[in-house]
């Protein structure tokens, strides 16, 4: 005969220990309602912008992450896709950038 497998319990946390992101409040810039919901481009020149994230590129990347992570499942995949090119282009000119640092 076959052993059966034992079932485990899974165990359960309240869903505000499940929801970290949601804990998180930050004193920084933010960028204009709806950015999040436009094409790449738009999204990676918005959050390039010194009013959106005065301390660099960087900082823009780390929003467009902090957002795609708080969204979680209910981000609608197409959406996401959007996000992450965004974060890819703001990647290229991050590189792009350092080089020109660097030659000088």
């Amino acid at each position: 005969m076959a052993k059966k497998k034992a079932h485990r319990k899974k165990s359960r946390r309240k869903s505000s220990q499940r929801k970290w992101s949601q804990k998180i409040h930050t004193v920084s810039t933010f960028p204009p309602e709806g950015t999040f919901k436009k094409d790449a481009r738009s999204v990676a020149r918005i959050m390039a912008s010194k009013q959106v994230s005065p301390k660099g590129i960087g900082s823009g990347i780390r929003m467009i992450t902090m957002y795609i992570n708080r969204a979680g499942k209910n981000l609608d995949s197409k959406q996401k896709k959007e996000l992450e090119k965004a974060k890819h282009i703001l990647q290229a000119r991050m590189k792009t950038a350092g080089k020109k640092k660097t030659k000088k």
